[in-house]
């Protein structure tokens, strides 16, 4: 698959941040997963920045992105990158769109084939549950160093796909105790390249309109189609 925005449970932490964010008491880690499926099924709309950091664990370099990305439901999702490269995926009713605008490049998918695959959109989409498709852990061997590592007074908690896949070996997340939010999450895949995402400037069903999960390539864009499944 060539979209270089979906990578493994990247967008995991946008429905746990906006899933937890109107938790007003404390809560246990081990309630954590049922509050975020409960909450995701009241949740209409949610809207974000982000900074992500890609880490290879080869080279040791770091890529940082920047954007913002926006929620509808019924899985409809636009994520917009805007630092280093722009880059755009637009997820609508019917089609999937990952638009890179440097290349004049379009890859359009079939929503179904994206949702019923294990990247982050069948989280995004709601489809995924924490307690049927992971292994929940609040304590395991390195805990401590992760905690130290992200250093906020978070609870961590690390998940461990049932069925793992070379996107998606292992995955931590980062919980603020006071309020239920989730703020910081970090992935890893097969090689042991890391994919760290923190959210802000979260914001809770605000209104959008239905434009923003459609697109049409611009003149000149060279379109792949792989509606057929990849």
């Amino acid at each position: 698959m060539k979209i270089r925005l979906i990578v493994p449970l990247t967008m995991l932490m946008a429905f746990c941040f906006s899933a937890m964010a109107s938790a007003a008491q404390p809560i246990l880690p081990e309630d954590i997963p049922d509050i975020i499926q409960k909450r995701y099924e009241t949740l209409s709309t949610f809207k974000a920045e982000f900074i992500q950091e890609l880490t290879n664990v080869a080279s040791g370099d770091v890529e940082v992105r920047k954007g913002r990305i926006w929620f509808k439901q019924p899985s409809q999702v636009r994520w917009e990158t805007t630092e280093p490269e722009k880059e755009l995926l637009v997820v609508g009713p019917e089609f999937a769109w990952d638009y890179i605008e440097d290349e004049q490049l379009a890859i359009k998918y079939s929503v179904a084939s994206l949702l019923d695959s294990k990247t982050i959109l069948r989280f995004l989409s709601g489809r995924a549950n924490l307690k049927e498709d992971f292994i929940v852990k609040t304590e395991w061997q390195g805990a401590d160093e992760v905690r130290a590592k992200w250093g906020k007074g978070f609870v961590v908690m690390q998940l461990v796909p049932k069925e793992a896949e070379p996107g998606m070996v292992l995955a931590y997340i980062g919980v603020e105790p006071e309020t239920g939010l989730l703020r910081q999450v970090m992935i890893v895949d097969f090689y042991g390249n890391g994919n760290e995402v923190r959210l802000s400037g979260v914001e809770l069903d605000p209104e959008l309109s239905p434009e923003m999960f459609t697109f049409t390539p611009p003149a000149g864009t060279q379109i792949e189609d792989n509606t057929q499944g990849y």
